[in-house]
């Protein structure tokens, strides 16, 4: 069953993120290649994170939730077996710090359907706790269409 376009426009959230110092070192430690209980190990010309400012894709562990929320919306009646992850990108204004009290919304953009799949974009918008834009990001789902 395709996707009904009425459902563009769709708000979600606010959803609230703290950004911690902690889960900062463990993104860091795992983007490197290590595991966040034993610490990250050293990769051969990459700086050390600076423990002040986030790596600029952390910001997935917040910015998804509107997403997430729109794919699991019932109205929507997506099969979640039928849904792959099909792309993402961000633009980003302001950087994250230790500390942030992150708001994130987000918006059903566009819906359409082609060669047997639908096609879900939802656009997210996080800002911190001084209403400043952080990142903007752009999620697309891809859903086969049932027997």
């Amino acid at each position: 069953m395709a996707l009904d376009p009425k459902h563009v426009g769709t708000r979600y959230g606010p959803f609230s993120y703290v950004i911690g110092l902690e889960k900062m070192r463990e993104y860091d430690c795992a983007i490197r290649g290590g595991v966040p209980s034993l610490g990250p190990p050293p990769v051969p010309g990459v700086p050390p994170a600076r423990e002040e400012v986030a790596f600029p894709t952390f910001c997935v562990t917040f910015a998804i939730a509107p997403f997430h929320a729109a794919v699991t919306d019932p109205a929507l009646g997506i099969d979640l077996l039928r849904l792959v992850h099909g792309e993402q990108e961000f633009e980003f204004f302001e950087s994250m710090r230790a500390g942030d009290a992150i708001a994130t919304t987000g918006e059903i953009a566009r819906i359409s359907s082609k060669g047997g799949k639908d096609f879900l974009t939802v656009v997210t918008e996080s800002a911190n706790q001084h209403g400043k834009l952080v990142v903007r990001g752009t999620w697309t789902a891809v859903i086969r269409h049932g027997p």
